[in-house]
């Protein structure tokens, strides 16, 4: 049986190789050349600020949706509400990883949106965006999936703008996924 002391190099050794990677793929997306994504994709990620898109998704789902569309936008700003709050107060603040330096990596200047002065880990884009897919697919599993569409594209934009590396996109929506899980939950027990 290993000691402690083996084990916790091997855990720094696969830390340390995963660091590696996600830098490599990071570069690797800054080095591609996709100009017809560029400006789309900085749109993209500047119009999820403050979750915009997901704010006027479930507005639409409230004013035209019926009973259903008003529940389903109720559990999508539930998910955000649980998913932003755990990942920008509590899990960000604990971070220490820094953003990624884009001039250094030579990420191209038209890619460019405001690099944000909190911690790299997780996104918090990322994880607003699939935690309000999650909430609505909750109640309304066709429009949820749709979502997960525009969802994912936010996700991309942050490593493509070169304000996020892969994994902190990777961490930021799996943290979605699992809050939103928890926040519907919690409103299913709550509505009886």
């Amino acid at each position: 049986m290993p000691t402690a002391k083996v084990q916790s190099k091997r855990a720094s050794g696969l830390l340390a190789r995963a660091r590696r990677l996600d830098a490599s793929l990071y570069a690797s997306i800054a080095a591609s050349s996709t100009p017809a994504l560029d400006r789309p994709l900085t749109l993209v990620s500047d119009a999820a600020n403050l979750s915009k898109p997901w704010i006027a998704s479930a507005a639409a789902l409230a004013l035209f949706g019926g009973p259903r569309g008003r529940r389903a936008a109720l559990y999508g700003i539930a998910s955000i509400t649980a998913a932003s709050t755990v990942v920008n107060v509590v899990i960000k603040p604990l971070s220490r990883r820094r953003r990624p330096d884009r001039a250094a990596i030579g990420v191209i200047e038209a890619r460019h949106v405001s690099m944000p002065t909190s911690t790299s880990f997780p996104s918090g884009h990322s994880a607003s965006a699939f935690a309000f897919a999650v909430g609505v697919g909750h109640v309304m599993p066709t429009a949820g999936a749709l979502l997960a569409l525009p969802a994912a594209a936010v996700a991309y934009s942050r490593i493509h703008t070169g304000v996020h590396y892969p994994a902190d996109v990777l961490a930021g929506s799996l943290a979605g996924v699992v809050l939103a899980k928890l926040a519907c939950s919690a409103l299913d027990r709550h509505r009886g």
